[in-house]
């Protein structure tokens, strides 16, 4: 399986910076001949008509459960459909924690663009005192963050992201990525990504991790030429040498 690069830009870039790094970006996939799945998740008031390879997915990282109506602040599909966005995250730690989506909220949101047929890339992951009380508390939080959510439908992809790793400077270490991939994987047959503070350096050994599948990146993705090796890397993944080497970060 090729692995997927995801990019979420949160709340950064405007229209005019998304259309020079989709441009860039594609222009790349296309020089390098590069067929792994590349995703960009915008800001909404940046959602444009790009003239994108196909493999270049440009997706929402929210939207309300709604085509239109009376939600003061929020899109709804009426706003996606007229840039031909079929793919959303759901279900993003910003959205849970600082927002306050419920897991009711989340599943609300989950069944309805499940119904529209989108990509759906779902996320969950767990915030530093749940993994302070250990794995057997962690995978418990983990599974309640299933809840409602139809794990066979054909359109999803998984993506952990331990809140304690997400712009706090920590990174999770290879063996705590292994130990909760191998142990969603054992239960979801389905592609998972990491995502929690990865960076152009460390990538690859993050992608070597058996049931890694891709990962999804925030603010490491936001210049273009960083996201472009990181496409690279992943586009030349053959489990020898580095492809591209780092020089060790100093304290």
């Amino acid at each position: 399986m090729k692995k997927i690069i995801a990019s979420n830009f949160k709340t950064n870039h405007s229209r005019e910076t998304t259309r020079e790094f989709m441009e860039d970006l594609n222009q790349y996939l296309v020089q390098k001949e590069i067929k792994n799945d590349v995703y960009v998740f915008p800001s909404a008031t940046a959602f444009d008509k790009f003239d994108l390879s196909e493999n270049l997915i440009v997706g929402a990282q929210n939207c309300y459960h709604t085509k239109s109506g009376s939600f003061t602040g929020e899109i709804g599909t009426i706003h996606l459909d007229e840039f031909g966005i079929k793919t959303i995250l759901i279900g993003h730690s910003e959205r849970r924690h600082i927002l306050g989506e419920s897991q009711k909220e989340v599943a609300l949101k989950y069944n309805y663009f499940k119904a529209l047929g989108y990509k759906i890339i779902y996320c969950f992951g767990e915030p530093l005192e749940v993994k302070q009380a250990g794995l057997t508390e962690t995978l418990g939080y983990i599974w309640e963050q299933f809840d409602g959510i139809d794990l066979s439908y054909e359109n999803l992809i998984l993506a952990y992201e331990p809140v304690w790793a997400i712009g706090t400077g920590v990174s999770a270490t290879i063996e705590d990525i292994a130990t909760i991939h191998r142990k969603i994987k054992k239960k979801i047959d389905k592609p998972l990504l990491y995502g929690g503070s990865v960076k152009v350096c460390g990538l690859q050994d993050i992608l070597e991790v058996p049931n890694v599948d891709g990962v999804l990146v925030g603010t490491a993705s936001w210049a273009v030429e960083d996201f472009k090796k990181m496409v690279y890397i992943a586009s030349k993944m053959d489990g020898s040498s580095k492809i591209i080497q780092c020089e060790k970060e100093s304290n």
